[in-house]
């Protein structure tokens, strides 16, 4: 039987809204915020995320910002729409879009995962910095790099809203360790009103050295900062400014 997968972004996305509160993105954000503001050249009005999802970084950059979000899902942009009604947003593939305006700043988040190879990604760098305004700033965090990475790890989150319980299990494992991927595997254990429901879904992601990140975003015309702080685990978060 053929494995489903990214259900996460299809058939399963009204499970999004379902958890992670929204609290736990406003330190986050206010730290991406401060970064942005400490880096950018110009005056930040805007920002345009990329492989915004279902809108929870959108939901607390419209705060600071005017926010327009892409993503490749029409289900997640759904939820983006619902939560946030002020911004815009429009159904694009991060590799290859042109909104035929440029942006005071850019984030990314976990979306860049997807990418499985150099290729992908550096495409994903360059439609950023096309849509960048000089002197602006990009934000751009890895997940995990190659050295981080963590053979066999398992996460779980649960979340309780009304009458459904949650369970979400999250086990990331790399098969080849000499290639650019890993494998996703999640379980949802939904409960409504105590009665079960088992869902599975898969994805691919890509893992790449450090100095990879560093080398394609230089690559794609960046003037590139590093920034730690408690919360990247050891991973440097990317400022990237466009040049005046």
């Amino acid at each position: 039987m053929k494995k489903k997968t990214n259900r996460l972004y299809k058939d399963l996305a009204w499970l999004w809204p379902l958890w992670e509160n929204l609290d736990i993105y406003r330190k986050e954000s206010q730290e991406i915020v401060k970064l942005i503001r400490k880096h950018s050249k110009i005056k930040v009005r805007t920002l345009l995320d990329i492989g915004c999802g279902g809108g929870k970084n959108a939901s607390q950059f419209k705060k600071y910002f005017k926010v327009t979000g892409i993503d490749i899902s029409k289900q997640m942009l759904r939820n983006a729409k619902k939560l946030n009604p002020e911004c815009k947003f429009k159904i694009a593939d991060m590799r290859n879009f042109d909104l035929k305006k440029q942006f005071d700043s850019v984030f990314i988040n976990d979306a860049h995962n997807y990418m499985i190879s150099q290729r992908d990604l550096l495409k994903v760098f360059k439609m950023a910095y096309k849509h960048l305004k000089p002197g602006g700033v990009m934000v751009v965090h890895p997940d995990q790099t190659k050295s981080t990475f963590k053979q066999n790890s398992t996460h779980l989150w649960r979340s309780k809203r009304g009458n459904m319980d949650i369970t979400f299990i999250e086990n990331d494992y790399d098969p080849n360790p000499k290639d650019n991927t890993f494998k996703s595997t999640f379980v949802f254990l939904i409960r409504k009103k105590g009665k079960l429901r088992i869902e599975h879904d898969y994805h691919t992601g890509g893992i790449f050295a450090l100095n990879t990140w560093r080398k394609l975003l230089k690559q794609a015309g960046f003037k590139v900062y590093e920034e730690k702080d408690d919360m990247t685990l050891g991973v440097p978060t990317f400022i990237c400014v466009k040049r005046i």
